[in-house]
């Protein structure tokens, strides 16, 4: 292989560990962070998205991007880099964000097509999750309709998808 380059994707394939140690690396300087996805393309681009207990800073993401890039050599890899915070408008994927979410109001599609919107008012170590809302339905005596509460318990993995409510 002497004088010719080997593909960036076949390098940057090989260095997969690498860019994995590096985000790892960066996220362990803040404990309040945590992964959403990490993704490597075809084409060399490394795609990572971050959430945190508190929101994620500009100034993390361009921490844990510098962290990554500064400990590549360009000269061998050619890629690209795009490190982001989780967009609130896009489903919840992973435990620990229905952990941060307790007490927001969620709408959530199962896998079996039922609809469910309420607060999420916990999320359990075996990933299950209790909604609670109101809901308004016929009287059991008598005409007109009551205001009952509601709750329903659904497994993480029964969950097709869970997005979060925003409330202005």
């Amino acid at each position: 292989m002497r004088g010719r380059k080997v593909p960036s994707f076949y390098t940057l394939f090989m260095d997969r560990k690498l860019v994995k140690s590096l985000l790892t690396e960066a996220l362990e300087l803040n404990e309040d962070l945590f992964l959403v996805s990490f993704d490597i393309s075809d084409s060399d681009h490394i795609s990572i998205v971050l959430d945190g207990d508190k929101g994620v800073p500009v100034s993390e993401c361009m921490r844990v991007s510098r962290n990554i890039e500064n400990n590549m050599d360009r000269e061998i890899d050619d890629f690209s880099l795009e490190v982001a915070s989780f967009d609130i408008t896009h489903a919840l994927t992973i435990p620990r964000q229905f952990t941060k979410n307790l007490g927001r109001k969620l709408k959530v599609k199962t896998v079996n097509s039922e609809k469910f919107e309420g607060t999420l008012i916990s999320f359990s170590d075996d990933n299950k999750l209790v909604l609670r809302w109101k809901e308004r339905v016929p009287k059991t005596l008598g005409k007109g309709k009551m205001t009952v509460e509601k709750e329903q318990e659904i497994n993480l993995e029964d969950i097709a998808v869970a997005k979060v409510v925003i409330i202005f």
